[in-house]
């Protein structure tokens, strides 16, 4: 049995953030310790929305609970998303430590939620800073879509060479891992999209059917459901293809069921069991 700390907002209704994230791991036999950065009724997509933000000291309040269980030892990994504000992402890395400290093997995934093409930055002023300086560099494993691959390595990547030279930007930050999702490059078909696994300078990649969807989650989904079988198999390599698959099919299901949320509940079966297999192929 492995432990997570997923440090995430979190939405009553809908499935953005820890909502997102902790069923599919649970599906895969992960252990799940959340701890919540915000509790709101919806994410803010819809544009109205209630609930509260949690500061810092909160997050590490619940860190410091669980922590009096004596338990962090038994922690394999950390999970974090989107970054509300400059102290949350401070108690984040802070919790890693701590975790680190009680086990010096745990892997810390960072999703660095900063923007995404057409819509550009959506974070608030400093978190880019904060995830390029303080989070990114203390993490194993990083997720960046590909506008946020560009962000954090300075750079402008369209042929697959310059974002493999991106990746490596990234690395020198400190992960060893980049799961580089919606990829999008000069030889990607138009109806496709490229997720490009890399490690110890060896690429992967899957490319999967573009489906004609836009929601929200299906990041915070991907980093989950990546992390669960990285940590199965030890391989970056092998933790792609049946994490892609399982978002791919889970997307799937909710652009065939007309959902703006994703089906997470009804398509739980393409957690565990993807319908579709995709070939994975080194680049």
């Amino acid at each position: 049995m492995r432990n997570v700390l997923s440090i995430q907002s979190h939405v009553a209704y809908g499935h953005v953030g820890n909502a997102a994230s902790v069923f599919p791991l649970q599906r895969l036999g992960v252990e799940v310790w959340p701890v919540h950065t915000v509790q709101f009724s919806n994410h803010t997509g819809y544009g109205q929305w209630t609930g509260r933000v949690f500061d810092g000291p909160s997050v590490e309040e619940i860190v410091d609970g669980i922590a009096d269980r004596g338990v962090l030892g038994q922690c394999d990994a950390v999970l974090s998303g989107y970054l509300g504000s400059a102290d949350v992402g401070h108690a984040v890395v802070h919790s890693v430590a701590r975790v680190r400290e009680a086990n010096p093997d745990a892997v810390y995934l960072c999703d660095p939620v900063i923007g995404d093409v057409g819509r550009g930055v959506f974070v608030r002023p400093g978190i880019e800073e904060l995830m390029r300086e303080v989070a990114v560099p203390a993490a194993d494993v990083v997720t960046p879509n590909h506008f946020e691959l560009d962000l954090l390595s300075g750079s402008t990547t369209r042929s697959l060479a310059e974002v493999k030279d991106a990746v490596a930007a990234v690395q020198e930050l400190g992960p060893k891992v980049v799961l580089t999702t919606s990829l999008d490059t000069d030889d990607t078909p138009a109806d496709s999209v490229d997720l490009l696994a890399s490690a110890d300078g060896r690429h992967f990649r899957v490319r999967t059917p573009k489906l004609a969807l836009t929601l929200n989650g299906a990041g915070d989904a991907i980093a989950a459901i990546f992390l669960a079988h990285l940590l199965a198999t030890g391989s970056p390599a092998e933790a792609l293809g049946p994490a892609a698959a399982s978002v791919f099919g889970l997307l799937e299901r909710t652009a065939a069921a007309g959902s703006r949320e994703i089906v997470l509940v009804a398509a739980q079966d393409e957690i565990v069991a993807p319908t579709h297999v995709f070939e994975v192929t080194e680049v």
